[in-house]
């Protein structure tokens, strides 16, 4: 079960580097991701991204602390934004239940709102 972690920690932080330079991909929930794995599999691979700078650009300030770089809180926002709006339009396409649309309105209003005031901007 160990390696499945390490392997999953690979996987989730080379999707947060690639967020580094792609838009629509988060970094954060990637990062946090990894790290998770990582604490359940090996104290030295934790330790080791707990150290880098990248982890502490982008998830430390919100893992101690709850505050994002008002950039990262933008980022987050907008793609979260972007991928439940893209969803929504599909639910809209493929004449979806109301249910499920009126959940995903919920979800992402929720998220604005926890990550536009419960979570400080540094």
């Amino acid at each position: 079960m160990k390696y499945s972690y390490v392997i999953l920690g690979l996987l989730f932080l080379g999707l947060g580097v690639v967020g580094v330079v792609m838009p629509f991909i988060p970094t954060t929930p990637f990062v946090l991701l990894a790290a998770a794995c990582f604490g359940k599999s090996s104290d030295r691979l934790h330790g080791w991204l707990v150290s880098t700078r990248f982890y502490k650009n982008n998830v430390e300030g919100l893992v101690k602390n709850k505050t994002l770089t008002l950039k990262a809180k933008i980022k987050l926002l907008v793609v979260i934004t972007v991928l439940m709006g893209l969803s929504f339009i599909a639910m809209r396409i493929t004449n979806a239940p109301l249910v499920p649309q009126g959940i995903l309105v919920v979800v992402w209003v929720v998220h604005m709102l926890y990550f536009g005031f419960k979570v400080k901007s540094a």
